[in-house]
């Protein structure tokens, strides 16, 4: 290799990484002051640079939480489509989606906490009309696993399953606005517990 050739590749994976960096602070600012209320000038600052030379690397605001969400829930999705993908029956289909929500609120939560926040406001731009496509894709997913578990028996049939999918939605996501990956409890931890609270409850026996 030409030393201006890895030159060249020495300086793409340097920038590479500064921008990783920056979406990186860019979601925490995003998610701590929410998104409508906060300035190019404000992710700069947080960035510790000027607030110009964030446009070398992202052309908008816009741009860069097109990329933070478009992200996370590209991840999301693979994950997810892993476990769709392996003939599970539905409680471990269930059970593995679950861990699999948890893993991403650990791995992207500001991605999470902008999602939840600022979807509604963001969906109305074309260019972010995938947050729709997710939500109903969302939606679908657990509707399909939560009638599954009932025919095959592992669920109860006198639960209204749509009122469990807003439960799942509600209880896993809103995790995203308190969980610290240096808390007390893993990801793991937190979804084998709240497992164990969805399947079985938390009274003794």
């Amino acid at each position: 290799m030409s030393p201006r050739r890895r030159d060249s590749e020495s300086t793409a994976a340097a920038r590479a990484e500064r921008r990783a960096e920056l979406l990186a602070t860019a979601a925490e600012v995003f998610a701590s002051r929410g998104y409508a209320s906060t300035t190019v000038r404000e992710v700069a600052d947080a960035a510790g640079m000027l607030g110009g030379s964030l446009y070398y690397h992202f052309d908008s605001k816009e741009s860069m939480a097109d990329e933070i969400l478009s992200t996370f829930l590209t991840d999301l999705w693979a994950s997810y489509d892993q476990v769709l993908e392996s003939g599970l029956g539905a409680r471990e289909t269930f059970q593995a989606l679950i861990a699999e929500s948890f893993r991403s609120i650990d791995r992207y939560r500001p991605a999470v906490v902008i999602y939840q926040n600022e979807s509604k406001h963001l969906a109305a731009n074309p260019r972010f009309s995938y947050l729709l496509d997710s939500q109903r894709r969302f939606r679908e997913m657990w509707l399909s696993v939560l009638d599954r578990g009932v025919l095959e028996g592992a669920f109860r049939a006198d639960l209204d399953t749509g009122l469990i999918y807003r439960f799942i939605r509600d209880t896993v996501w809103v995790a995203a606005s308190w969980y610290r990956s240096d808390g007390r409890l893993s990801a793991d931890e937190i979804a084998r517990q709240y497992l164990v609270m969805i399947l079985e409850g938390i009274l003794s026996t």
